[in-house]
């Protein structure tokens, strides 16, 4: 039997920093943003659906600029991230406005997701090969043994994913012999400099990072064994962390994962990509994406225009 996985892609976000919906942002002269080649290069690599989760406030405007169009190549559906989604006798906070983190965005998928399936952000360029190699993972998954449910994510170098123009966020990973993910740690402020990179905590305090080790790109590969153990982390989630924070706290899928590797519920393995990561997290970064785009063009990668 033929499995065709689902594309799942991580499309709710504002883009506070970036200052507008970068989602639906050109990135090139025929009018197709990021989120386009995305799709592209997931169709080709024997993807079958496409899932997009978005806020309901942005449903009309997301569907004229990205899913109308798609939806003539691939089968899409659409699940909303809402705030309101959360265990019952929880009290979402006053003045919370933003839903609860990536978990909580891909747990909106268990009732629209059924197949094995990989998930992305809307806004990151990830490259032909990260698709061929979870579409194969995907295709062909390995049975769970004595609990342990399969996963696997796509590790890029850290020196492939920087900015020039201010800090990002990355899933800082560590990876044993077999090439399987033993850690995972969610640094939330990594800043590229002369000889490398360097992260803080606290804006104040700084250690260098290796530019040559793996990070997680939110590119991972599931099975619908995820939606129940994503249940057990969001309810630990709102009643442990939420509270601390109950304006801001967000539950992080690296995280959540690195979580199930420890209690033995889940083994990930870590397909390696060499290529570039590029993505708009600053408006700075756009004639940079812009450049890359057209060089792969020209290169032959893909053509002009995407869907005709």
């Amino acid at each position: 039997m033929d499995i065709k996985p689902t594309l799942v892609i991580l499309a709710a976000g504002m883009g506070s920093r970036y200052g507008g919906l970068k989602q639906m942002d050109p990135v090139d002269d025929e009018g197709h943003k990021i989120i386009d080649f995305s799709m592209y290069d997931a169709k080709r690599a024997g993807f079958g659906k496409v899932v997009f989760i978005i806020k309901k406030a942005i449903e009309a405007d997301f569907k004229e600029s990205v899913g109308n169009r798609v939806a003539k190549h691939i089968p899409v559906e659409y699940v909303f991230q809402e705030k309101e989604d959360i265990p019952e006798g929880v009290k979402i906070p006053e003045g919370r406005e933003k839903p609860w983190g990536t978990a909580h965005a891909i747990y909106a998928c268990r009732n629209a997701v059924k197949e094995p399936f990989a998930v992305i952000n809307s806004d990151d360029y990830y490259g032909v090969d990260a698709y061929k190699g979870l579409a194969a993972f995907l295709k062909a998954p390995v049975a769970e043994r004595e609990g342990i449910s399969p996963y696997c994510m796509v590790g890029y170098m850290l020196k492939n994913t920087l900015t020039e123009n201010g800090y990002v966020s990355r899933g800082y990973c560590r990876v044993n012999d077999e090439g399987y993910l033993t850690q995972i740690d969610e640094l939330t402020h990594i800043e590229k400099t002369a000889d490398g990179a360097r992260y803080t905590r606290d804006g104040i305090n700084y250690e260098s990072l290796s530019v040559d080790a793996p990070v997680s790109m939110n590119m991972w590969g599931f099975d619908p064994s995820i939606f129940p153990a994503l249940k057990e982390s969001l309810d630990r989630f709102f009643a442990e962390k939420m509270p601390e924070d109950p304006l801001k706290s967000e539950c992080f899928i690296p995280i959540e994962v690195g979580e199930m590797i420890k209690s033995g519920k889940a083994s990930v393995k870590v397909l390696s990509s060499s290529d570039r990561w590029f993505g708009v997290t600053y408006k700075e970064d756009k004639p940079e994406v812009m450049a890359s785009i057209k060089e792969l063009k020209d290169k032959g990668v893909y053509p002009a225009k995407l869907w005709d």
